[in-house]
């Protein structure tokens, strides 16, 4: 799908705030409401945007603890593995890559002790065969 100048606008704004009024969004973009409501149709519709989320202040970010996982797998046991993985709420990305890992997640866990817990099912869940990971300290950069 290719996008148009009046798409990249509007995923601007709702990136800043997705919880803006149509009618709202229109008025910045100088278009019809109706206009939006069908772009944000057609935007939804071929999966350029796949949903709306929270997005947490960053000392509430900073309160928690985050930590990257690599995650070998047992040959043949992606998809299981990923199933079981998505079903954790602390899990906030999932990647698969090459190298070393099958898979590398980001989780972020309310506490150290919570994070321990959570290595531990994951280091449980069949089909993983070994994981490694690494405690984020310090947020350097951060586009997102």
């Amino acid at each position: 799908m290719t996008l148009d100048d009046l798409d990249r606008r509007l995923l601007a704004l709702l990136q800043a705030n997705a919880r803006e009024s149509t009618a709202q969004l229109a008025r910045r973009l100088d278009v019809a409401r109706t206009t939006v409501l069908a772009r944000l149709a057609r935007l939804e519709r071929e999966r350029v945007i796949t949903g709306y989320t929270v997005r947490l202040a960053a000392d509430e970010e900073d309160r928690s603890v985050q930590a990257f996982v690599g995650i070998v797998t047992d040959p043949k046991q992606g998809r299981e593995v990923t199933r079981a993985l998505a079903g954790l709420p602390e899990l906030r990305q999932l990647s698969s890559v090459s190298g070393e890992f099958d898979y590398i997640a980001l989780l972020r866990a309310e506490t150290t002790a919570r994070l321990d817990a959570l290595l531990d099912e994951i280091g449980q869940i069949p089909g993983v065969a070994r994981t490694t990971s690494s405690v984020v300290l310090a947020r350097r950069v951060d586009r997102g």
